[in-house]
């Protein structure tokens, strides 16, 4: 009976730590479950939802652009991937009509054929871009006129003296084709009648002709304004300074659109780069880079 009586305590302790035990390890009630309330919770932050894949294609004067429109759009829309690749305008062109690309770009005019083979295209222009040209640094003469620029690409001006120059032979150096640099100095210098000389040097990129008159003595070609530097130097078209302010005001003769093209009106992620581009963000990097924005 003595040995109940000292256990008995001992018993009961035991019972009391142990039902406070379980007490602690018990789970906290959960909440019930959220219903139509949850429509009002905070809206996500703007930048940074959008996700997905935008594929470019095209124009090599273009390209460069791009690449800075798809690094700040990245930047707001951490999860969207966007594919710049070059090939030329046509390249681009064919691109958005046969749906290979989400948006072709392209350095010229979408021609009349190439609408009425694929309607559904959409064109917008994101930049005006004055086409250059550029002589080598030894080269003595400073202004041209548009008929004697025509006359040296066509062949039928050969030497430096033709145009007030010292006595030697010129060396063209042009696009190749399919080139939308190409097809804008075409159309607008070249006219429909003049052809460039088959004994013209051909280069793939803006680049590749400024590093080729950059290097040839008494060298002649042309370059988008957005590649001019210091390597080369330019001439004046009909006395006028190939500039920003003056393809901007129209006084400077040789100047045509960037463009980029969807098949059908944008929607999704592809609207959605598109309307950066044409906001004043995306205008300010048309600026940046040397060309000539076209909203404000």
């Amino acid at each position: 009976m003595k040995q109940v009586r000292k256990l008995f305590p001992i018993a009961l302790l035991t019972l009391m730590v142990l039902s406070l035990l379980a007490a602690c390890g018990s789970p906290a009630p959960t909440a019930a479950p959220a219903g139509p309330a949850d429509a009002t919770a905070a809206p996500a932050p703007a930048g940074g939802t959008l996700s997905g894949k935008i594929t470019m294609a095209g124009s090599t004067t273009v390209q460069p652009l791009a690449e800075k429109f798809s690094e700040a759009f990245s930047v707001i829309n951490p999860q969207v991937v966007v594919d710049v690749q070059g090939g030329g305008s046509s390249v681009g062109v064919k691109a958005a009509a046969e749906k290979t690309a989400d948006i072709g770009m392209a350095s010229r005019e979408v021609k009349e054929e190439e609408l009425k083979a694929t309607p559904e295209m959409k064109v917008f222009a994101v930049a005006l871009d004055g086409i250059a040209v550029v002589v080598n640094s030894d080269v003595t003469v400073e202004d041209l006129s548009l008929e004697q620029v025509r006359d040296i690409f066509s062949g039928k001006i050969t030497n430096w003296n033709e145009v007030g120059g010292p006595d030697q032979p010129m060396i063209v150096v042009s696009r190749e084709e399919g080139s939308g640099t190409r097809a804008a100095f075409e159309e607008m210098v070249m006219g429909k009648d003049a052809l460039i000389a088959d004994t013209a040097i051909l280069q793939p990129s803006n680049g590749a002709i400024r590093t080729t008159v950059s290097t040839t003595p008494h060298s002649i070609g042309y370059i988008s304004m957005g590649y001019i530097d210091d390597t080369v130097k330019t001439v004046k078209i009909n006395g006028v300074e190939p500039s920003e302010e003056n393809a901007a005001n129209g006084t400077f003769p040789i100047v045509r659109p960037l463009n980029l093209i969807t098949f059908g009106e944008p929607t999704g992620v592809v609207k959605a780069f598109m309307d950066f581009v044409l906001s004043p963000e995306g205008q300010a990097l048309v600026v940046e880079e040397g060309y000539i924005a076209v909203t404000k």
